[in-house]
């Protein structure tokens, strides 16, 4: 048992429960996990401990995300169709500033260095996440692990109240 702290307000949480969340593979198959939902001991928020896998309010698996936003629309293996792989592209361009800033904050409060910039412009806007991240395959689960793990994750669903 390893204590797991809030990302809110750094204080250990405690283990409310479960829950079911179904996630679709690069092949088009589906898998169902069990998420831990635990809750923080101070501000009593609860939180989702998802793996790596996983990307915020999305339903295929982040190397599916990874793939479709560095590689052409005709170049990906990816078992959805094109409308989807463009919102994905979509998502990711606007996200991208966003994410960078994010990064840039996280490097800054934990006193880490970046990688070095190159003298070159970036070819693309994932290349400018390998300063940060490392352009090593996976690099957008690592990038969303730390942006989530610092409470830094733009929520994109919000609820409508009627009346």
């Amino acid at each position: 048992m390893e204590a797991v702290l809030s990302p809110c307000c750094g204080v250990e949480m405690h283990v409310i429960g479960s829950r079911k969340r179904k996630i679709v593979g690069g092949g088009g198959d589906h898998r169902l996990l069990l998420i831990r939902r635990m809750r923080c001991n101070q501000c009593r928020k609860i939180h989702h401990e998802l793996p790596d896998c996983i990307v915020p309010y999305k339903r295929y698996e982040s190397e599916c995300l990874e793939q479709v936003v560095t590689q052409s629309e005709t170049a990906s293996t990816v078992a959805a169709d094109d409308a989807t792989l463009r919102r994905w592209k979509d998502w990711f361009q606007e996200q991208s500033t966003y994410l960078l800033g994010a990064l840039r904050s996280i490097a800054f409060r934990f006193h880490l260095n970046p990688v070095e910039k190159l003298s070159v412009p970036s070819q693309s806007t994932h290349q400018a996440f390998g300063h940060y991240v490392g352009d090593a395959p996976g690099w957008l689960a690592r990038i969303v692990r730390s942006v989530v793990n610092t409470n830094l994750w733009v929520h994109t669903r919000f609820a409508f109240l009627s009346g």
